[in-house]
């Protein structure tokens, strides 16, 4: 850095300054051309010198899905407020609806609740109970736990279409067992025994699409 410091001979024009950290005593006019030239090249310097970065932003936090009714009353099925037998067969009906989409955590959850509710000696909604438990081990390929649930179910109230409707499923996963193993004649009765199921399903609740289905189209997809 250049600094005029001192006129320190006025009469012959003479200047003592300092030029990056030198101190010197030079004529006016050499002086100022020097001041000149450092100017200009510390000009330059700034316009050639490299960008200064950015600070870095902190990448942006994916916004916080809120938790909706149903699920913030399962938790406090668990952990907080103890729930019916009617509330957690409703609250199981409505989370377990075709098309609804549950997460694993909550599934278990559920679980949990509906077999909490099971052991309560209100008795008014076990087939509800039994039947939506069946569900979600049917769902988790718990087959063996699901049949016997859903054949509980079905035996408290053997007029609830979607019960018949699972236990079709569960015939066609059979038979296609049975299918691969190379037991044909078991593979057929098992096809049979669910086109049975679904017929039922079909009467119970006849404006159900799901139910409408014919049996051959299911085969293969479980």
């Amino acid at each position: 850095m250049v600094q005029k410091e001192v006129d320190a001979s006025p009469a012959y024009g003479i200047l003592v300054a300092e030029i990056y950290g030198v101190r010197c005593r030079l004529p006016k006019e050499k002086l100022f051309s020097l001041l000149l030239a450092a100017m200009l090249l510390g000009g330059l310097a700034g316009c050639g010198s490299a960008p200064v970065p950015l600070p870095a932003e902190a990448p942006a936090q994916a916004p916080v899905q809120p938790e909706k009714p149903d699920q913030a009353r399962l938790r406090d099925g668990l952990t907080g407020q103890q729930l019916t037998p009617a509330e957690v067969a409703d609250l199981s009906d409505r989370l377990l609806t075709a098309g609804n989409e549950v997460s694993d955590q909550d599934m278990a959850r559920l679980e949990l609740v509906l077999l909490k509710a099971i052991k309560s000696p209100e008795k008014t909604f076990q087939a509800v109970l039994w039947r939506n438990l069946g569900i979600i081990h049917y769902s988790q390929k718990k087959y063996k736990q699901a049949r016997q649930e859903l054949q509980a179910s079905n035996e408290l109230n053997p007029k609830n279409g979607r019960t018949h409707y699972y236990l079709a499923r569960l015939s066609i996963y059979q038979g296609e067992i049975y299918e691969r193993q190379g037991q044909k004649s078991k593979a057929r009765q098992q096809f049979k025994r669910a086109a049975i199921e679904m017929e039922l399903a079909r009467k119970l609740e006849p404006s159900n699409p799901m139910y409408r289905q014919d049996v051959k189209q299911l085969i293969g997809r479980e």
